[in-house]
């Protein structure tokens, strides 16, 4: 029998017992991990339909979940702003990009990232989290710095503990500009912490990341991560290491419809690509390219970038298996936008100046500071034009508007376009503890946005989104937790998603999505049965076009959208105006 003056501690026993319980059968909060591709398209990756070898990224995919119907901003700057925060682009003060246009068109297109944001790094990090990062930074304003003040928006002075990355949107992948070891410009011939055989960025962005997780473990045992890989693959120029290249080497002598209509019947099969649905056209045309040799060569490095990637991703997932990691360890992989069909570097035919065949050799402490370098470190000049065969490190072209089609498959438009082409993301969440297991190798249709990665971790962590931060007030998440769609439940959003850059503009509100490309007129579309927008309903529907119109309205004048292009109000376009980055 419980002596009489034990029953009123009962009550009290109990719920600590259960306490315990519940403390001792809970997982511990997750590590996270963001690894973010650049200028991929939705079809690029294995199991979104490719041809490309990517066994790593496709493992996650089978082991956890694929969201077909996740979204990006279409665009290199914006799509990190919103990723980073939680809030629309031009909330996060990266209206377009990081132009600094705020003193004539206001704060949200300061092209430095708000004050009146907080990065994930900084809700996370008063959770506990520790807090790394790999890679592109690309949401400051590009002045060269002068003290630690002009680093304010650097990756350390918003919550991060390590950096290893470029602070620019894009370079050479053999020789980055703007490469920074934590606060400091650094060459990567030069350093001291990293000496392999032979430097490449894509590597570097992996490697750098196995180290942060091998060093975290050794040093702080039982705190969780998270961890931000933004890599520059596979945006141009068109690099890759010839050992890449080579598994590539005549895949694509057939061209662009044939590799197309490859992936199609691919996401047939995968379940990706609905029946119903009126394929877009074929943006080139291969019998009629008379340099067939080249243009198949842009495919096969534009490959092998992708490959090496995945590759590099699979020594980081080796490298949480080897400290224990990998089961409680939320992987989270996506893309920035959609294939990029920029002409960069493929205008005009290269030219070797007869005077200059070579230039001296660069010293291995030399600071690359330009985006298109002029030359290689062994002294080879720069080249471009039609013909050049990319992927050493003495070019620098793009791989052009007709292999941006083919890696959008099947969907409209490019990167800078709010058309499915431009704004489709594959998002693949592998998690073993926290994804149930009847959910993996599943998809889930459900519409989301970049806004929800923020409110995702925030969940996860257990971390309190502040209402104000070092002085600032802190605009409140605009995105909702995915959490719930790991087990297979519903989504709790609420309101439409909005798009909005360069003038291009859309809506999507539950199975209807209102799009429009700049100057024109909106589009309607009917997402189940039409996600390849080919049936414009506009004309059919006129109600639902002006009540879907004036929602994006409202939310354009809520959190700042102008008027493209920006204007100061003297008619001059906004200082720097950067089109292709």
């Amino acid at each position: 029998m419980v002596p009489i003056h034990m029953h009123s501690l009962l009550p009290s026993l109990i719920a600590l017992a259960a306490l315990i319980c519940s403390s001792l059968s809970a997982a511990p909060r997750p590590n996270i991990i963001v690894i973010m591709a650049d200028d991929v398209g939705y079809s690029d990756i294995g199991c979104f339909g490719s041809e490309i070898e990517t066994p790593n990224l496709d493992a996650l995919a089978s082991g956890g979940l694929r969201f077909t119907q996740f979204y990006n901003t279409a665009r290199c700057c914006p799509t990190r702003a919103s990723l980073l925060t939680g809030l629309y682009a031009h909330q996060a003060g990266i209206g377009h990009m990081v132009d600094a246009w705020s003193e004539k068109v206001g704060e949200a297109y300061a092209g430095d990232l708000s004050k009146r944001a907080v990065t994930i790094a900084e809700a996370l990090k008063p959770a506990g989290y520790a807090t790394y990062m790999t890679g592109k930074w690309h949401v400051t304003n590009m002045t060269a710095p002068q003290n630690d003040a002009d680093k304010h928006n650097w990756p350390l002075q918003r919550g991060f503990d390590r950096f290893y990355g470029t602070i620019h949107g894009a370079g050479s992948f053999f020789d980055p500009n703007t490469l920074v070891r934590d606060n400091t410009f650094i060459s990567p011939f030069a350093d001291a912490e990293y000496k392999p055989r032979e430097f490449y960025y894509t590597d570097a962005i992996n490697d750098q990341a196995s180290r942060f997780i091998t060093e975290h473990h050794a040093r702080n045992p039982g705190q969780p991560f998270f961890l931000y890989m933004a890599h520059t693959a596979a945006h141009w120029p068109m690099h890759a290491k010839e050992s890449d290249i080579a598994k590539y080497r005549g895949r694509y002598d057939t061209g662009y419809d044939a590799t197309r209509s490859a992936r199609l019947d691919k996401m047939k099969r995968l379940g990706l690509l609905d029946p119903q649905w009126q394929v877009t056209p074929q943006a080139g045309d291969w019998s009629r390219v008379e340099n067939k040799a080249w243009e198949s060569r842009c495919m096969e490095v534009f490959a092998a970038m992708i490959d090496c990637m995945d590759q590099g991703i699979g020594r980081v997932i080796e490298t949480l298996k080897k400290n224990d990691q990998f089961d409680n360890t939320l992987i989270l992989f996506l893309q920035d936008n959609g294939g990029c069909a920029e002409g960069m570097g493929r205008a005009g035919a290269f030219k070797q100046r007869a005077d200059k065949p070579s230039l001296p050799s660069l010293a291995n402490d030399y600071l690359q500071p330009d985006m298109i370098p002029k030359q290689t470190r062994d002294g080879f000049p720069m080249r471009q034009g039609l013909g050049v065969m990319p992927g050493g490190a003495d070019t620098y072209i793009g791989y052009g508007k007709a292999w941006a089609n083919v890696s959008n498959t099947p969907f409209r438009e490019y990167k800078h376009w709010e058309h499915e082409g431009g704004i489709s993301t594959p998002l693949i969440a592998h998690w073993p503890k926290g994804i149930a297991n009847e959910r993996h190798g599943k998809l889930d249709a459900q519409p989301g946005h970049l806004i929800d990665l923020m409110a995702t971790c925030v969940d996860l962590s257990g971390a309190s989104y502040p209402t104000e931060f070092k002085g600032n007030a802190i605009q409140p998440m605009e995105g909702i937790s995915l959490v719930p769609a790991f087990e297979g439940k519903t989504l709790a959003r609420t309101q439409p998603i909005f798009w909005e850059h360069e003038g291009n503009r859309a809506i999507r509100i539950g199975e209807w999505k209102l799009v429009s490309m700049h100057p024109k007129s909106w589009e309607l579309y009917h997402i189940p049965t039409d996600r390849t927008e080919m049936r414009d309903l506009a004309s059919a529907q006129p109600d639902r076009v002006k009540a879907m119109a004036s929602q994006w309205e409202a939310w354009a004048k809520r959190v700042g959208v102008r008027p493209w292009p920006l204007n100061g109000g003297d008619g001059k376009k906004g200082k720097g105006n950067k089109k292709s980055q």
